[in-house]
């Protein structure tokens, strides 16, 4: 990524020697026409901050379109009643200062951070989120690591849920996965005795209600929906109280088609009524497997090279039956660890989100 404000160097001024001069060259040397050398940063295009950075809007919608930002650091302050839709992936986001907006923020590789803003409504993907001296501010959010607010009250927080063609390119592009979301697992950095400054949105909270299609006719040439059954996050209870006692953990290996798979496993359990509680992609190691497989790790510990397992959590009554007969039905030629019975379920789950949790520093 570049940076806004870099200096190029000059040429001649340190740096590579000059380039070689082909035949012929001496004769515009001798004429003192010698030409300087280009090196691969005078090629690169400029960047104004001014591009990348919305500042002091009233009642405006605006926003960028994909690969208008392209990983690119974004600035948004001192906004006020405005919609503001960054339809592309970036580096970091700050946003300061603002008042009443509607804000949806593409894939963000590193942080976003809030301050001084309140009565914003916002639908967010990041590494990290993190607030400060914020009040009323209601987020779908999808966040990699635990999200921190400080001095900041009146929050809610939901699963984010939001889809565009380019947006799953764009969560790569960020380093982002779709199965890493801790929306709900918030800490409050700066707690308040006998009082609460973080809760969830309703489960039947839509988005659009909260944060609107764009209106400007640029910004609806991107092909948005906001239908949960299209997001491109799986949809969690997060912390949400379980409906029912019995949970059941589903494992996938890395493969060609384990993302595909994933999704299909959680389209035939939700359709059956069972609940996705959390979802997690992360690398094991042959001793993580002997904690969370236990006696079936042997069978696994050679499909841990290959990449990264996704791991899924449903819940509801017979949820271990109903994800042993559908693995067995759907994928049978597929390798998948599926909790043996009820009775271990419960201690499954818990060893494998337990040594996820600590890998991922949470």
């Amino acid at each position: 990524m570049g940076c806004f404000f870099s200096r190029r160097r000059k040429p001649g001024q340190g740096g590579q020697p000059p380039l070689p001069q082909p035949a012929g060259a001496g004769q515009d040397a001798a004429a003192g026409e010698q030409k300087a050398p280009q090196y691969s940063w005078d090629l690169r295009a400029k960047i104004d901050p001014k591009d990348y950075t919305f500042s002091g809007l009233k009642n405006e919608t605006v926003g960028r379109l994909p690969g208008k930002v392209a990983g690119q650091q974004f600035v948004i302050q001192d906004c006020e009643n405005c919609q503001i839709y960054i339809f592309d992936h970036s580096a970091t986001i700050t946003i300061d200062d603002c008042v009443n907006c509607q804000i949806f923020l593409g894939p963000i590789k590193g942080s976003v951070f809030f301050r001084d803003c309140k009565d914003c409504k916002c639908v967010v993907a990041c590494q990290q989120f993190r607030t400060r001296d914020c009040r009323k501010l209601e987020v779908f959010l999808c966040c990699a690591t635990q999200p921190i607010i400080e001095s900041s009250s009146g929050m809610k927080f939901g699963c984010f849920q939001y889809y565009y063609p380019e947006l799953a390119l764009q969560f790569k592009d960020a380093g982002l996965s779709i199965f890493n979301n801790t929306w709900s697992n918030i800490h409050d950095f700066t707690p308040v005795s006998g009082e609460n400054n973080w809760g969830l949105l309703p489960e039947t909270a839509v988005v659009q209600d909260y944060v609107p299609l764009p209106s400007s006719e640029e910004l609806k040439a991107v092909r948005v929906s906001t239908d949960a059954a299209k997001s491109i996050i799986p949809i969690t209870r997060g912390r949400r109280q379980k409906n029912s006692d019995e949970s059941c953990l589903a494992v996938f290996f890395a493969g060609d088609y384990t993302t595909a798979n994933a999704r299909k496993l959680i389209d035939e359990m939700s359709s059956k009524g069972f609940q996705l509680v959390q979802t997690k992609e992360v690398l094991m190691k042959a001793e993580d497997a002997h904690r969370v497989f236990q006696q079936s790790a042997l069978e696994f510990i050679p499909l841990l090279e290959k990449g990264p397992v996704v791991a899924l959590e449903f819940n509801g009554d017979g949820a271990v039956e109903q994800c042993q007969s559908t693995v067995n039905e759907v994928f049978s030629g597929t390798k998948v660890f599926v909790s043996e019975s009820k009775a271990s379920a419960s201690q499954d789950v818990d060893n494998f989100y337990n040594f996820a949790d600590m890998q991922m520093g949470m």
